[in-house]
């Protein structure tokens, strides 16, 4: 009586290739994937020991530039190590790589480089409470182990251990025989158990193979009785020989006859194609690394003719019923050719700058209502913090900082001694301007993240920050100082604050996703909206990143007041500018889309 099927409580996703070949993947669960998270923590740490390190070995100690630039490639890696790795070496970092997962469409394609960096900027929802339980708890509980990153991303972690065939190594040269011919010689159950023996053979300890060897030698002693006396030796050469004889031209006939389950056509199959699998393997390894762009011209229709006979072998070895490994095999080879063949071979590096000053600043243009909701839900609080503060002057010791108390409280004789709101000597500057870039980055970062909550995250960080800036404004007003303040924001704000904006609206676009998602059902209406954002991020780091080059060598020096006028009048310009390129992108994409439109209707 057959035993029942174990069950099998591992999560599956199955994607239909072009060529109607269903590819099975198992979905990573928590355990693997907090150990590639632990594996990945080590390597960044490791990486920042050694950046502290030679960096420390380029600038002596007292140099105004060590600290800032550490801390740059601190945030850099903090926030671009995943993004990179996922996006540009195939959805693997080394921790991932290390457990055999990897980061995948939902279509199974290759990850994008922009799906990476979606997944990777929604951390800081995921991260919701410290430390990650929001996002723990969404991959243990979604039926396809996503996070809030996956689900706007629209991505998956799946498990993607290669299982090759093993193979025992042959016989020395002087002890091999001559060429086999003729029909096999073993049955079918025979070549199966030593199939076993060979494929488990190179991964068993020495005892254990030994004695394997020797159980099976025994098996078969009476029909091969001028054996080597080594039985891993006979076993070996016995193995070569009788695929040899099934590759052979009189491979179809079998001693002892076939068994009824395919089990003697897969044999032949195996037999057969291993060579060719093997072969299909490197040059899958090779598009893998070096992409299809690597092969020469009369390569790559012999690297698609392969393709097509591997996914018909995986067909073949379905229909039999394959041993799991064999199926295995043939599945991470498709997919393997698959990824090479339908993935994006554009290289990121030749279209960012594109990316940066056409696409991004095109991504604001279309989201302009947007990005207007945003700016009203900004300005609003800021006006109402400064009238409220104008009316009730006392309220400013009971809702503002210290900081700022004290700063008002000083200003009055700073103003008269002519020196500015901030000060610093010119060896603090770059130390300034590094940590105002990062701060106000990661802002901007929690801003956008905050969207997935309906909104609402988007909201309050807009509300609140207007609401902070409209009443320290209107504190300084109480004491005269409004000007004094303003002309140090001046300098920066124009960018500072549009970016702020435009992080909002990238995060309201994810609310509007969930809340009306129109003729979309929600997961398609948030891909698209992740899609739709992604470049507004963007334009976003662009323009913190020149905002925080002049808040830290601009605004915070002794410049005069004409040139911090003349730096903010450029940035307006420069603003501008910008988005009037991205302007002309759109427009060029219309002409474009025109233009085959009357020659589709010419035709």
């Amino acid at each position: 009586m057959p035993q029942p099927a174990a069950s099998d409580f591992r999560q599956h996703l199955e994607i239909e290739t072009p060529e109607h070949v269903i590819l099975d993947y198992e979905i990573a669960g928590v355990g693997s994937r907090a150990l590639a998270a632990i594996g990945d923590t080590a390597v960044i740490l490791l990486w920042l020991a050694a950046s502290a390190y030679v960096l420390g070995q380029l600038f002596p100690s007292n140099s105004p530039w060590l600290a800032p630039i550490l801390g740059l490639v601190s945030f850099v890696t903090l926030w671009g190590y995943y993004t990179f790795f996922e996006g540009l070496r195939q959805g693997q970092t080394p921790g991932k790589r290390w457990l055999g997962l990897r980061v995948v469409q939902d279509t199974g394609h290759p990850v994008t480089l922009g799906a990476a960096a979606i997944r990777n900027l929604l951390r800081v929802a995921d991260f919701l409470p410290p430390p990650y339980l929001l996002g723990t708890l969404l991959v243990a509980l979604h039926p396809r182990g996503k996070r809030i990153g996956d689900l706007v991303a629209g991505t998956v972690v799946v498990r993607d251990h290669p299982v090759l065939l093993g193979a025992v190594p042959p016989p020395p040269d002087n002890a091999a025989p001559a060429e086999p011919v003729g029909i096999p010689e073993l049955s079918e159950q025979e070549f199966h158990f030593l199939r076993e023996y060979a494929e488990r053979a190179p991964e068993l300890d020495p005892p254990i193979r030994t004695g394997l060897a020797r159980r099976l030698t025994q098996r078969l002693a009476e029909r091969y009785p001028n054996r080597p006396e080594d039985p891993e030796q006979f076993l070996a050469g016995l193995y070569r020989d009788e695929l040899a004889r099934r590759r052979g031209r009189f491979g179809a006939r079998l001693a002892g006859g076939a068994r009824p389950d395919g089990g003697g056509v897969v044999d032949r199959l195996v037999a057969r194609k291993s060579t060719r699998w093997d072969e299909f393997h490197a040059l899958a390894e090779r598009a893998g690394r070096e992409g299809l762009d690597a092969f020469a011209a009369a390569e790559l229709p012999d690297f698609a003719a392969r393709y097509r006979e591997v996914a018909a072998d995986l067909a073949r070895a379905r229909t039999y019923r394959a041993a799991p490994p064999v199926q295995v095999r043939l599945e991470r080879l498709v997919a393997a050719g698959h990824n090479a063949l339908y993935r994006d071979e554009r290289r990121p590096a030749h279209r960012i700058w594109e990316f940066l000053v056409a696409e991004c600043p095109a991504s604001v243009i279309l989201a302009g209502r947007v990005v207007l909701v945003a700016f009203l839900s900004f300005a609003l609080p800021a006006a109402g913090g400064y009238l409220l503060l104008r009316e009730r002057p006392a309220l400013a010791e009971e809702v503002l900082p210290a900081t700022m108390l004290e700063r008002a409280e000083a200003g009055v004789e700073r103003q008269r001694q002519g020196r500015g709101y901030v000060e610093t000597d010119p060896d603090d500057r770059p130390l300034m301007a590094s940590r105002i870039m990062q701060n106000n980055i990661r802002v901007a970062f929690a801003c956008f993240g905050g969207g997935v909550f309906l909104g609402v995250g988007s909201l309050v960080l807009l509300a609140y920050n207007g609401l902070a800036l409209g009443a320290v404004s209107g504190h300084f007003g109480n004491t005269g100082l409004l000007e004094y303040l303003w002309t140090f924001v001046i300098g920066h704000g124009v960018l500072e604050l549009f970016a702020i904006w435009v992080a909002g609206a990238a995060g309201f676009l994810l609310g509007r996703a969930l809340i009306a998602p129109g003729e979309y059902h929600r997961v398609d209406a948030l891909l698209l909206a992740g899609r739709r954002a992604l470049p507004m991020i963007g334009a976003v780091v662009v323009l913190l990143v020149l905002a925080g080059l002049i808040e830290g060598f601009v605004s915070a020096s002794t410049m005069p007041l004409g040139y911090r006028l003349g730096v903010s009048s450029a940035s307006l310009v420069f603003l501008v500018l910008y988005l009037g390129n991205g302007w002309r992108y759109l427009a060029g994409i219309r002409l474009e889309a025109s233009a085959t439109g009357h020659q589709k209707a010419d035709g």
